[in-house]
């Protein structure tokens, strides 16, 4: 898919930095190209199954170009481990638990689908399906 969704963590309502460190933990093993002046990486899985991820610190991973099965488990991952959200714009915000809700900012949370998903397979048919 070549359009962009959004990695973001909010703490009552409002953008909360994201642990960049940790981010890069999940997502260095996977590195096939790096540019630190733009804080890119372009990620790839054993299938080959790649995505465009960019660093926009303090509070946001933009991901693009991703495919495959193995990347969404890949982002299922890096949103567990951040304890982040999915923001698909056009689609469904995507978050890991029913009280998450609460903590996302009121446009989010009225305006749009919110879902509950938590594994790769549920990212995929939640953006699929919008």
């Amino acid at each position: 898919m070549s359009c962009d969704i959004f990695v973001c963590r909010f703490e009552n309502g409002e953008p909360a930095p994201l642990d960049m460190s940790a981010a890069h933990e999940v997502l260095g093993p996977y590195a096939v190209v790096r540019d630190p002046k733009t804080d890119f990486l372009l990620v790839s899985t054993a299938e080959g199954e790649e995505a465009g991820a960019y660093f926009n610190t303090p509070t946001g991973i933009t991901f693009n170009r991703f495919r495959g099965d193995g990347v969404m488990d890949l982002l299922a991952v890096l949103l567990r481990r951040l304890d982040a959200v999915l923001v698909v714009p056009g689609g469904p915000t995507m978050i890991q638990r029913d009280e998450d809700r609460e903590l996302l900012p009121a446009f989010l949370r009225d305006d749009g689908p919110v879902v509950v998903a938590r594994t790769g397979a549920e990212i995929d048919r939640a953006i699929r399906a919008s």
